[in-house]
This record gives structure tokens, sequence and C-alpha cells, in this order.
């Protein structure tokens, strides 16, 4: 190919390529080459049609192929540059940097635009690399190239400031080069804006500082910008500040860096550096608070200062603030990150900073923190000082001969060093050699006299020193002055001389005010707190004791100061606030909950405030914590007692008296306890336990009283005990007493009711000695009072009643006199003013009226006031008091009983109903011996049966069995009322409990045996022998009917019937006939001929009986008469005569009372006539017309199996419907039932509840001793 056809080819492939036919051009170059291997452009056009077929690799060989050929030739290198810039290979941007070099060669003498532009692109290759150095040399190629071809002063600023953007980074990177560079840049940008002063100049101007900030080599750079500036800005606080932190940083505090200070502090107050040089000098000068609050508050503000953190830290640990300081300490190296240069100085210094600081809060785990601290020291084991405190780090930490080995070292190497000598003495003091502790303090002290640590030590180490010598606390005291002297911030100084001056000078004010000035300045040392507390309490300054409490609780939470949440609980304790006790009880208790003392002052609080329950639970808990807290067992005893829980509450008080016999509280509380359970007893008529529990609590009162007999509650509560038997009858009243009580050598003494009361009364004379107390005044006089109305009741001569009443009258007046505003002394006294033997009604009215004004809700002394015009006949104004007594408390018991006696008195119908109320409100004597004389005497009147009256206050209101109840009760507490036996005997009788009614009636009789009145003695034997007879002691029924004179009616039919049940029919006959001649109504009569027919039956005289049967029915027929004619019919299978007889029977009698035995006389009858059916019929119209009878369905159960079998199963449910209703019928009804299941054909597997074998099974267990189940 000749030369013409080469270029001919090489046209052809710059017009493909042109034609982006790049593959065409491809052949054409190669074709070209086949002709000449060495030809340029060919090698050129084939880079250029590769690049753009994507065959980098191919394109990169062609080019560098032309490159050879011609290196310095252009259009290679420019396809090589394009090409590499659309390459996406990291590795390329190397061989892209060089080609822009030789682009920049090539271009150096040509076009200067294109050489400008490759700089640009080679500029920021390089910054994308972070080659700094190469950035800023290139630059400045472009920068002088631009002077060189004189550019405008503008356009240099810019690139100036072009560099500065480029070179930004460049400073947290170690490319001194590159920071001088750009550093270099500034200068030229801030000395090359056109406008100076400006605002563009000024922002310039803080980002130079702001760089230079960041060298920490280029303090005098620095130090000429912030000048500079300040010069051509005097009103900006910028360079200033920076100025500022820049001298803090240095540590350097020269009078340019103070009047720096003071400069910026004028023009900013508020300026973060201004207030930490503020706090530095603060800090020089050893104003330590002023210097903590302005560094604290300069580095809210600043606190990208490592330095200002470090010198807060220091004054934190001048003021002995350790744990702020740890945290000043830990901030600083969080801010100084990995330093290096200066700023490792800082590091060393901040970390012994905190080492010491882990040492003094003294802990192991701050001691192992310590030594990690000082590992950290670069250079630290050459440090003399520094090995010290890692020695004192040691010593905490208890690695006693680590700490020895550095002491020893550091004598050997360092003997004039105060540190050194100071260490050994550490050593010492922990290990309680205070010889040579002392020893080693004073070296220390010879060497650095104004270190009060040293002092301190050496001042302890007098305090606890053995030797008798070496106890003088006088030089403890000079060394204590002396701590307190060089350090006035020393706490822990000022807390030793509250010791000194509390243990051995015994000034409490003086103490007093160094624990609070310890405290001040140690708000978390709990001894001085504590201390400062406690004497400000001793000394009755309890705002000063709350002030300091509330200080500590209002910064901290109860788990840091337990402390003083307990104190601040104790203190509202013991100034009756137990609401806040409670709270702040309960914080201290989440701080430690095993606290077992705060449990107890807990349990306080409860008490105070009236939470029992909770407050039993805190003293319970705190006894579980600790078992020998005897206190706590004795509250939690109290705390039952309160509630009434005497029983768990004399358990817990005989637990306390196993292991301290003689523990007089707890004697005391068993006393109390049974005293209250002896009350108790007594108001519910149990008089024979009253008078064990009684018993018992004179015997603890006495135990109490042996060992402390200067107590005068505790005869004040053996008066109560002996007083409140004035209730018991006299017989009950036999009490042991211990013989020490009465002054004998006797072990015990039994006590009657009178000398029993006359105790009591010596004991309230004893208690009166020992305490001059109006209510011990009141109750003696009640104890002159109880012993009066005894021996009046006794019919005793009436001086000394008359004499016991007078002492009674003075000792009240005597108590009204020292508290005329008691309402109790009052009442007290117009009580016994209106007792009959005195009878001084208007002091009695004047003493109501006067207890009524004192206490306004007084139901008592309205009731008694209300008693007073009772007795006077003043009925209307007895009713109003009462009335009012009433409205005041309903429950109130006796205002009733007045209500009801008034009613009585007036003959109001709402009497019963009254005395009826006060036996449900409580039990009274006269409110349960006027219900009873109610009930009986509306019972006794037999023509009231059917009134409407009747039904309510008698069945409606179970009026028998209530009366029964309460008169029981009475005869327990005064068994000397015949009348009330009498009711009791008649009313047991109704209720069918015979032997009741024959005890009641055999001790009515005897009360009134010796009496004068005849006539009811031989009533109440009449009652006797009738309960005897119808117990079945017809023996001594007849005795006692024949000791009387049987001249009335119900005598002589009496021991006729006593006859017959004996036996004795012919006696029986006699006495009948001779009633007969005594009956006055034809009714009695009707009853005595039929008893005597019943006679004549029973001796076989069947005939005798019908004739007087007969003519019973001749007279007006009684239905007893008829029902036994009817019943002799039966029995002599005389269908026609017990036919006759029933429909005569049936005319007469329609009661539902009787329905029962009408209704089994009538179905006997149609048995008798054979009707079957009738039988089950009559039975089955009585169960429909009285649903509610059980006895009808249990006698439905009966007859159907005999003689209605189809109807068994009916039968079977008749049955338990008559259990159901009614127990009592149990064991027939369930036999029957039984029975009737059997005869139905229902075996027990057809229903696993309700067969048979259940029924007949639960029978047995009811009944026991029923044999028919167990033939069944």
């Amino acid at each position: 190919m000749s030369n013409k056809e080469v270029k001919a080819a090489l046209k052809s492939a710059r017009e493909a390529i042109r034609n982006k036919e790049y593959k065409e051009a491809l052949k054409h170059c190669k074709a070209v080459l086949k002709q000449e291997k060495n030809n340029y452009n060919a090698w050129v056009f084939i880079g250029l049609a590769a690049a753009e077929l994507e065959q980098p690799d191919q394109a990169k060989g062609a080019y560098k192929k032309a490159i050879e050929l011609e290196p310095n030739q252009l259009l290679a290198w420019q396809g090589l540059a394009n090409l590499y810039e659309k390459s996406t290979q990291p590795d390329v941007k190397g061989d892209l940097a060089d080609v822009y070099q030789k682009l920049l060669q090539l271009y150096e003498s040509g076009d200067k635009q294109k050489w400008c532009d490759v700089c640009n692109k080679l500029v920021e290759l390089y910054r994308q690399e972070k080659k700094y150095s190469e950035v800023a040399e290139t630059w400045q190629k472009l920068i002088q190239m631009k002077q060189e071809e004189g550019a405008e002063k503008a356009e240099l600023h810019q690139l100036w400031r072009k560099m500065i953007q480029l070179l930004k980074d460049s400073t947290q990177s170690q490319d001194n080069k590159a920071g001088q560079s750009l550093l270099t840049a500034f200068e030229h940008a801030v000395n090359s804006v056109d406008t100076v002063p400006g605002e563009d100049h000024q922002n310039l101007y803080k980002d130079f500082i702001q760089c230079l900030t960041k060298f920490p080599h280029e303090t005098a750079r620095l130090e000429k910008a912030c000048n500079d500036m300040m010069a051509l800005y005097p009103t900006m606080i910028y360079p200033l500040e920076v100025l500022c932190v820049h001298f803090v940083q240095s540590g350097t505090l020269s009078e340019e860096a103070l009047e720096c200070f003071s400069r910026l502090l004028e023009m900013d107050a508020s300026s973060g550096p201004a207030i930490i040089g503020s706090g530095i000098k603060c800090l020089q000068e050893k104003k330590y608070t002023d210097a903590v609050k302005s560094l604290t508050e300069g580095l809210q503000k600043t606190s990208r200062c490592p330095a200002a953190w470090h010198y807060l830290a220091e004054a934190q640990m001048r003021m002995h603030k350790h744990r702020d300081a740890l945290q000043s300490c830990n901030q600083a190296l969080e801010e100084l990150g990995t330093p290096e240069g200066p700023s490792l100085r800082w590091k060393n210094c901040i970390l012994q900073l905190k080492a010491e600081a882990l040492i003094k809060i003294a802990d192991s785990d701050a001691a192992e923190e310590a030594i990690k601290a000082l590992d950290e020291i670069v250079d630290g084991s050459s440090d003399p000082v520094v090995l010290a405190v890692r020695g004192r780090a040691y010593l905490n930490k208890g690695l006693m001969d680590e700490a020895s080995k550095i002491s020893q070292e550091l004598l050997v190497s360092h003997p004039d060093l105060a540190e050194s000598h100071a260490l050994e003495g550490f050593i010492h003091y922990s290990q309680k050699n205070y010889e040579q502790a002392e020893r080693s303090f004073l070296n220390a002290i010879e060497r650095k006299a104004e270190t009060a640590e040293y002092h301190l030590y050496l001042g302890l180490t007098y305090w606890f020193m053995s030797d008798e010598t070496k106890k003088d606390k006088g030089k403890a005291l000079t060394q204590f002055l002396k701590a307190a002297k060089f350090d006035s911030y020393l706490g822990s100084a000022f807390c030793c001389l509250g010791n000194y001056y509390r243990e051995i000078a015994g000034d409490t004010s003086r103490a007093r005010g160094c624990y609070k000035k310890a405290f001040e300045l140690d708000g978390t040392d709990e001894e001085s707190g504590t201390a400062a507390v406690r004497l400000s309490m001793e000394l009755g300054d309890m705002d000063t004791a709350l002030s300091i409490l509330n200080e500590v609780t209002g910064k901290v939470s109860a788990v840091s100061a337990k402390w003083a949440w307990l104190h601040r609980g104790l203190y509202y304790l013991r100034t009756h606030q137990p609401l806040q006790a409670v709270a702040d009880l309960q914080a201290a208790l989440r701080a430690d909950p095993k606290d077992y003392h705060c449990w107890e002052s807990l349990g306080e609080a409860y008490l105070i405030r009236g939470s029992y329950s909770t407050a039993l639970k805190s003293f319970k808990r705190a006894s579980e914590l600790n078992p020998g807290l005897v206190y706590s067992v004795y509250k939690a005893a109290a705390v039952e007692q309160i509630v009434g829980n005497y029983r768990s509450a004399i358990a817990s008080y005989q637990q306390i008296l196993k292991d301290t016999e003689e523990y007089v509280l707890a004697l005391k509380g068993l006393g109390e306890c049974y005293l209250q359970l002896a009350r108790s007893a007594l108001d519910n008529y149990l008089d024979r336990k009253a008078v064990d529990y009684i018993q018992q609590a004179l015997e603890f009162f006495t135990r109490a009283t042996k060992q402390r007999p200067d107590v005068s509650c505790l005869w004040k509560l053996l008066g109560d005990t002996c007083t409140c038997v004035h209730v018991l009858s006299p017989p009950k009243v036999n009490i042991q007493v211990p013989g020490s009580l009465l002054g004998k050598n006797a072990d015990k003494e039994t006590l009657d009711k009178i000398e029993l009361l006359r105790l009591g009364g010596r004991c309230y004379g004893r208690a009166l000695k020992l305490m001059f107390l109006p209510s011990i005044w009141c109750d003696l006089g009640i104890n002159y009072y109880r012993q009066a109305e005894h021996l009046t009741a006794m019919g005793t001569d009436m001086s000394e009643i008359s004499e016991l009443l007078e002492k009674s009258l003075q000792c009240l007046k005597k108590a009204v006199r020292l508290d005329s505003k008691n309402h109790l002394y009052w009442n007290a006294l117009g009580v016994v003013a209106s007792c009959s033997a005195i009878g001084n009604y208007a002091l009695a009215q004047h003493s109501f009226i006067k207890s009524v004004q004192a206490e306004q809700m007084n139901v008592v002394a309205w009731t008694n006031l209300g008693v007073l015009y009772l007795i006077t006949g003043n009925i209307e104004q007895a009713h109003e008091a009462f009335k009012m007594a009433q409205s005041l408390e309903p429950s109130y018991l006796l205002c009733w009983i007045g209500q009801a006696l008034i009613a009585e008195q007036v003959d109001s119908y709402d009497t019963m109903d009254l005395f009826r109320h006060t036996t449900e409100l409580s039990m009274h004597t006269e409110g349960a011996k006027g219900y009873a004389h109610w009930v009986c005497s509306t019972l006794q009147d037999k023509s009231n049966r059917n009134t409407e009256l009747y039904l309510y206050n008698i069945v409606q209101m179970n009026a028998i069995p209530a009366a029964q109840v309460v008169l029981t009760k009475y005869v327990e507490r005064d068994p000397d009322d015949p009348s009330v036996f009498t009711m009791l005997g008649y009313l047991s009788e109704y209720l069918q409990l015979k032997r009741q009614a024959s005890d009641a009636y055999e001790r009515a009789a005897s009360l009134l045996k010796n009496s004068e009145d005849t006539e009811k003695y031989n009533i109440a034997m009449l009652n006797y022998a009738r309960s005897l007879c119808a117990l079945g002691q017809c023996d001594k029924a007849i005795e006692v009917y024949s000791s009387i004179p049987l001249t009335n009616f119900d005598g002589v039919v009496g021991i006729a019937l006593a006859y017959f049940k004996k036996g004795l029919f012919q006696e029986s006959i006699k006495a009948y006939e001779k009633a007969l001649s005594l009956a006055e109504s034809e009714q009695d009569k009707a009853h005595i001929l039929t008893a005597l027919a019943i006679i004549e039956y029973k001796q076989n005289k069947v005939d005798a009986a019908k004739t007087l049967l007969f003519k019973c029915s001749l007279k007006e027929p009684s239905t007893e008469s008829l029902k036994a004619l009817c019943t002799l019919g039966l029995v002599k299978q005389d269908a026609t005569l017990a036919t006759a007889a029933l429909k005569e029977l049936l005319k007469h009698e329609k009661g539902d009372d009787t329905m029962y035995e009408r209704c089994l006389i009538a179905s006997a009858v149609y048995a008798l006539q054979g009707r079957n059916e009738g039988v089950q019929r009559e039975i089955s119209k009585a169960v429909h017309s009285n649903p509610d009878n059980p006895a009808l369905w249990s006698l439905l159960s009966r007859v159907v199996p005999l003689y209605a079998v189809q109807k068994t199963k009916g039968g079977a449910v008749a049955g338990n419907i008559a259990y159901a209703l009614d127990v009592n019928h149990g064991k027939e009804a369930l036999l029957n039932a039984a029975v009737n299941q059997l005869a139905a054909g229902c075996h027990m597997l057809e229903d696993e509840k309700n067969n048979p074998l259940k029924n007949i099974q639960k029978a047995i267990h009811i009944y026991p001793g029923y044999s028919c189940c167990q033939r069944k």
C-alpha cells in the first residue's frame, strides 16, 4: 500500500469514526498497520474506536503504543485521559494522575486554558484521593501561573478561597505540609479581600482562627491572628473567646490570659470561655465554691474544653466532692479523645486526678478503677507522687503487700517526699499500728505542713490510740482543728470535732454546729447528717433538723440517702405527723427492705395513723428480720390488743415473758388483755369466765407492780380490775389475789366481793400518791360508790354506807374541780348524787346538765338525766331526755329501757315492743325482766290467741325463746330474784325444756321458802311439782304437792295427775273427784270426767269409761273427751262408736293447730271402716290445705305403702318433703321414703343420690341410736 493509499485509509477511518462506524474504522486502521506498523494516527484511531466499542484494554494498549511512538504528541495522551476518565475501575486513578501531569507539561507552553482545565481535574482527583499535599502543590502552581499572567487580585482571592475549600479537610490528617498550605491560603485570602473591614472579611477571619485552633503547635500564629482580628473588629467577641479557650487549654494563666478573661467577661457576661476563665481565677484564689459554680456554668455553654473539665474536677476535689470530680474527669477524658503532644500532658494530669478521686470514694470497686486509671498514665511508674497514689489504691483494695512494697521503695528512693511517709502512715493506720502511724504522719507533716489530710489522720491516730499515755484527746483535738484550719472544706475534720465536743467535752451545742458544718460540706456524710439532726432534736431546734433533712431528701432519692428519709420519718413520728412519717419511712424501706429498725418505726407511724392491720404487719416483719427484737414483738401484741384480738395478743405477750420473765410492758399488756376479756365476758353475762379473767389480770398486774411500784398506771389498772366485779353477785366472787398485793407473806389470799372492792380503792389511792390526776380521783369516787352499792344490797349498817357515799361524793367533786371540762366526771358526780341514800337531786340535775354542756354528744348524761326525771315523777321531762339520747345514739340501750319504763307507766301499747327492742340491742337485766314479764303476761291471757297483737308479738317475733334466753342470762347475773326464776320456768315449759323449767321453779321455791309471803311460796311449789311430774319424777312431785296445802283446783288436779302417772289410780280418782267438786266451769268438769274415764280404761273397766265419756258428751262436750271416745271405739274395733265420735269431733274442732291429730284419727276410722282409698285421700286433703306442715307430709308417706300401694312413688316424694321442711321429722320421714321406694321397686342403681339405701344410711347417720334403721 502506497503512502497515498495509507492516507486514504486513514481518511476513511476518520470518516467512519465521525459516522460512528467504529468497526469499519478498525478495519481501515488495521489495513494501515499491515503496511506501516508504527503509524501513530492508526494506533490513535484504533484506541478511539475500541474505546467506543467498550474494549478498554485494546484501547489502552493502542494509546500506549501510540505514546511510545510519539511521546510528546497530545492526541494519544488526550485519548488515554478520556479513556481513564470514563473507567469505573478504582486502580486507574493513579494512571490518570500521571496522564494529567503529562498533559500539563505538554500544555504548559501552549494552550493555557487547557492547562488550567487539566490542572483543575488533577486537583479534584487528588482531593478525592485525600492527597492534600499534592492538592496544595498543584493548586499553588495554578495560582503561580495566574500571577505570572497578571491575574487580577479578585481572581487570585477566589483561587485562594478555593484552595481553602480544597484543603479544609486536611486538618484531620497528619499531613503537616498540607496544613501549612491551608494556613498560607487563609493568610493570602484574608489579605486579598477587597473590603476591609467587612462581613466577608470577618467571616473569613473567623474561619482562619477556627482553623488555627486545630493546630496545637501554631499558638503564636493563633495569638497573632486573634489579636489582629481584635484590632480590626474591637467589638467582636469571637477572637477573644478563642484566645481565652487557647489560654485555658495551654494551662498558662499569665497576666495576659487573666486580662483576656476579664475583657471578654466585660464584653459578654454570658460567654462560656469568659465564665470558665473566671472560674479558673477563683480556683487560683482558693475560692472553690465560686470556682465550681463558674466552671460548671461555663462548661454548660462551652463543653468541648478538656482543660476546663480538669479545672472543674480539681476544684471539686478541693471541696471533697469526689464523685462529682470523678464525673468531671471522665468528661475531660471523653473530650480529650486520643491525645498527642501537649494534650498528652493533660491526659496524665486528668488520669491522676481521677485516681485520687476514686481513692477518696474508698471502696474496692473504686480502688480497682483507680489502678486502671493509673496504668494509663504515660511514664507513671517513674513519678513518685503517682506511685504514692497507686500505693493508696492498693491499700483501699486490700492489697497490703503491694502497698507496703511501694511504700518501702518510695521511702528509699524519695525519703524527703511527704507522700512517701503519708503512705506509710496510712498503711500503719489501717493495721491499727497507731504508734508507727503517728511517727509516719509527723514525718509527712514535717515535709508538707499544710496538708489537712495528714493532720486529720494524725488526730484520728491519737483518738484511737490504745496506750494509756496516748489517750490524751486534747492532742486529737489540736490536729482536728489544724485540719479544719488548713482545709475549711474538709467535712470529716468537722465531723471529728463534733465527736470530740459531744463525747469528750459534752458541749452539745458546739458539737451540733460542727456536725452541721460537716454535713454542709459533704451532703453524703451520713454520720454527720444523722448526728446534726439528732442533736438539733435534743436541743429542741426542730426547724433546723427538718431543714437539714428536707435539703437532702429534696436532692437525692431514698436509695442514695436512706438515712435522711429514715430520720425525717422519725422526725414526723416524733411531731405526730403520721401521714408524712409513713411516706418517708416507706421510701427508706425501698432503699433497704431488710432494715428492721425502719420496719419498727413504720409500724409506729401506722399505729399513730390508726392503720392497725398494716402496723401489725410492719411489727411482725421487724420481728421476722430480727427475732431478738423484743420491742417489735411487744408492739405487735399491743396492736392485736387494740383491735380486740386478745387471744393472739396474750400468746405474743407470753412469748415475750418466756425470754424476758419480768418484762413490765408485757405483764401490763397481759393484764389489760385479761381485763378486757373480763369486761367482754361481763357484757355477755359469762360471769364465771369473767371471774377467771379477773383473777389472771390481777396476777399479771401484781407482777408488774413488783418490778415497777412507782408506775401510777399499774395501780390504776389494778383498781379497775378490782372494781369491775361490782356487777357480779356476791356468791360468785371468790377470787385468789397474790399475797404481796395485800402486804402478806401468803402466796395467795381468797377475797370476796367487798374485800376486792376495798382493795381496788386502796390501789386507786396508791396511784393517786404517785400521780395526782383527776381521772384517778373519779375512779376512786366510783369505787367508793360501788362499795356502798354492794353493802346496801347486803343490808349492812347505813352508817358505813353513808360514809362511803360521802367519800365518793368528795372524790368526784375533787375530780370536777381539777378538770371541770370533763363530762365523765360530771356524769359520775350526778349518778352518786342521785342515789337513794343521798338523794341530792338538785346536785344530780346540775351535774348531768354540766356534763351535757361539756360534751354535747353525751348520750349517757342525757339518759341519766331522764332516769332522774323518771324517779322524781317528771315523766314528760324524762321522755324528752330519753328522746334526746336516742337521737344522739339510736343504739344506746339504757335510753330505750327508760322509754319502755315510761310506756309501762302510762299503759302504752308500745311497751312490749320497746322492751323487746332493748333485748335486741343488747342484754340488760332491766330490759330482759321487762320483756319476759310482758311475754308471760300475754301468754297467760288465753283469749287473745287469734288476735293480730298476739300473732305479731309472740309468734312472729319469736318471743318465747327470745325471752327465755335473756332470762337465762339474767339469772346468771342475779340468782336471787324468785319472780325471774318463775318466769324462766314458765317460758321453759312452753319450749318443752322440762329440766330447765324444773330447775327454775325449784330455785324460785327455795328463794321464797323463808319469805313471809306464803302464797307466792305455795304457787312456786305447785309450779315445781308440776314440772317434776312432767319430767316423770312422780314420787318427788307427790312429795312436793303433799308439803303444801292443796286448796285450789290446779293443785288438786296436779297431784291427781302425779298419782295417775305413778299408777296410784285410786288416789288419783279421789283427787280428781275432789277437783270435780272444786271445778267452776263445765269445761273443767268435762276434762276431769275425761281423765276419770282414762283411769277406768286403764283398770280395764271399758263400760265405766264409756259411761263417763258419754256423760261428758251430754254436757258441753270437750274435744279431748270426743277424741278419747273416738280412740276407745278404734281400740275396741267399734266402727259405729268411732264414726259417731269422729263426726261430733269434726263439728267442734276446726283449727289448724290440731290438724295432725284430727287427720290421724280420721284416717284410722277410715281404715277401720275398710275405706283404704279414703285414708290416703283424707291426708292428701290436709296436706293440700297445710303444705308447710311436715307432720302431715310424714303421715302421708307413712300410710301410702299401707293403703295406696300404687302411689308409692308419691309417698317417697312426701317423705323427702317432710325431711326438707323439718329435720326433726327426719328419721321417720327418711325411713318412710325408703319404704315407699322399695314398695315402688326402685333400686339403688337407678338414682345414685336418691335411693332406699341412701335414705336409710342418711337416717342412721343423723340418728345413730334409732334401732328401726338398723332393722331395715
